[in-house]
């Protein structure tokens, strides 16, 4: 309940700014009442009453751009809102005695002040300071700008030849007159001119206030040694999907539960602070470390969201207030129940029986990878990203990089002559009995059935280890928005799932998975509010290609 009213307070807030914005800009170009005017020309010269209708504009404007940033529950913001009321009071009753307007700015003031613990989310620390000094340097430039155009401008422009003197007045009075003291243009490169001030000045001193509400972003290495080794310590106790080894890769941050029993492996990323699955730790701990860290993010202006969760604890997510949508489903296949004997492994059972007499054959290598090996490996591994035209993907996807395959076991597909032609490396669950495929590569030109030849190997071997299943992997938006009772977000992926299949192969990856008969598991993503749901993928797309959009987009991945 207290959350809610925070919320209400939030939105009322912010509803206000944007009101108090409006009615500032407003009243900058109204004409204050005539009897107000007179009683204020005995107190202030004109020069003070017209800077009143200036700044009232100005602190208008702002507050405008400020409001959204207050439904952040930025730190800088409040601040900044609370300085711009100020100006916004004292402009109002120095350009007419508009008490209105006023008390208006003075009622949101007195909110604000009241509701100042509310408003946490910290901005970039080196942004911050980076925004002040953008700042100063603003309007340094600008002020040197418009006093050199008018020092050297040609007299033609203008009415006026300016002295150095007479043009840093001139530039002065362009932010501080409503009249810009008289300036008159005579040609249209004086307009120019005239506008272009004005432009310089706005582009800076927005490029500033940007710097200066940015979300707090994570620079260096995402985790310190010490916590990495803590995170391994709960995902070898804990893991129990095959996401869990994946959250121990470089590119992870850790965020541990007030107990210090789970961990949530995210990756922040803009505002999106996506997690890796679902948190890891006991069941008793769940509650705790999501809620704990949906404040944590708010603290970081982050929007929280977790990518291929299980369905286990939808109805959980969806209490504490997040939104759940299907993504698509993971294609199991049960070792115990696989055969390559009778009618239904005929096809397998041939491929395999072509294959090695053709002179192939599977080898598994056991960690620690040799670095002859991964040697061998890296030229069938940039031989597929070619092929694919594509890179690599990195978050939910393990990548060639050689610390981590070193310590992963890797079946390998061997010609006749000695060559590789594909591999595939494949992680643990921990505290399940299954086994997971990562990376699959192969070269552009390799002999029919070779990864069914591979595949099928594989499943022989992990199931004569004592394996119980074996994990082929997320099938992106499979299942997705099938049924008539579907979420409408569903559907629309569906749409895309069946119009983008020709530039994608969705259709395609599904169906090599599923000639091996697997049972399918649905697979979510959880994600705050609709409002957050752009910047949330945004940041997954991200997170996925390692900051390299273009190639994400490229077909064929």
């Amino acid at each position: 309940m207290l959350t809610r009213r925070i919320q209400i307070g939030v939105w009322t807030a912010a509803l206000l700014t944007s009101l108090v914005g409006v009615v500032n800009l407003l009243s900058a170009v109204t004409v204050s009442e005539w009897a107000r005017v007179k009683w204020l020309k005995g107190i202030f010269p004109f020069e003070v009453r017209e800077g009143g209708h200036l700044f009232a504009a100005l602190t208008g404007f702002f507050l405008l751009m400020l409001a959204s940033n207050l439904l952040r529950r930025k730190r800088i913001a409040w601040l900044l809102t609370i300085a711009l009321l100020i100006v916004s009071i004292i402009s109002h009753l120095l350009k007419g005695f508009d008490w209105e307007e006023s008390l208006l700015s003075f009622v949101l003031l007195v909110q604000l002040l009241l509701m100042r613990n509310i408003f946490t989310a910290q901005s970039d620390r080196p942004s911050i300071a980076q925004g002040f000094k953008i700042l100063i340097w603003a309007l340094l430039f600008t002020l040197a700008y418009g006093t050199a155009g008018f020092f050297l401008v040609d007299l033609r422009h203008y009415h006026y030849n300016f002295t150095l003197t007479d043009a840093l007045y001139q530039t002065l009075a362009m932010f501080f007159t409503e009249d810009n003291a008289g300036l008159v243009p005579r040609t249209p490169y004086g307009r120019f001119f005239e506008n272009s001030i004005y432009l310089v000045g706005g582009i800076t001193l927005s490029y500033a206030l940007f710097m200066l509400l940015r979300p707090v972003l994570l620079r260096g290495e995402p985790a310190t040694p010490e916590e990495r080794q803590r995170a391994q310590d709960i995902v070898e106790k804990y893991g129990r999907s095959s996401l869990a080894c994946l959250t121990l890769l470089k590119d992870k941050a850790y965020y541990f539960s007030p107990s210090g029993r789970s961990v949530i492996a995210y990756v922040p990323k803009g505002r999106g602070a996506i997690a890796l699955g679902d948190p890891i730790g006991p069941d008793d701990d769940r509650k705790e470390v999501i809620i704990a860290f949906k404040q944590f993010c708010q603290r970081n202006d982050w929007y929280p969201a977790f990518y291929q969760t299980l369905p286990d604890d939808l109805e959980l997510y969806r209490v504490l207030g997040f939104r759940t949508i299907k993504i698509g489903e993971e294609a199991i296949v049960d070792l115990k129940a696989f055969t390559l004997q009778g009618k239904a492994g005929k096809d397998m059972r041939a491929a395999l029986n072509r294959m090695k007499k053709l002179g192939h054959e599977v080898k598994f290598y056991q960690p620690p990878i040799s670095d002859q090996l991964l040697q061998q490996l890296k030229p069938v591994s940039d031989e597929w990203l070619k092929m694919t035209q594509g890179s690599e993907k990195q978050f939910s996807l393990g990548w060639f990089y050689e610390d981590y395959l070193r310590n992963c076991e890797i079946a390998v597909v061997q010609a006749a002559d000695g060559q590789i032609s594909a591999f595939a490396n494949v992680i643990p669950e921990y505290q399940l009995n299954e086994i997971t495929i990562d990376m699959m590569r192969r070269r552009a030109e390799v002999e029919q059935g070779t990864m069914d030849f591979l595949f099928t190997s594989m499943f022989q071997h992990f199931k004569e280890r004592g394996y119980d299943r074996f994990n082929l992997g997320l099938s992106a938006l499979s299942g997705v928005g099938e049924k008539p009772q579907s979420p409408r977000l569903e559907k629309a992926l569906h749409y895309l799932y069946e119009h983008l299949n020709q530039f994608y192969n969705f259709k395609g990856l599904h169906a090599f998975k599923e000639k091996f008969k697997p049972e399918w598991e649905p697979r979510f993503f959880i994600y705050p509010r609709r409002v957050a749901l752009p910047e949330v993928v945004m940041a997954l797309i991200r997170a996925d290609s390692g900051d390299r959009l273009l190639d994400y987009l490229k077909p064929g991945e």
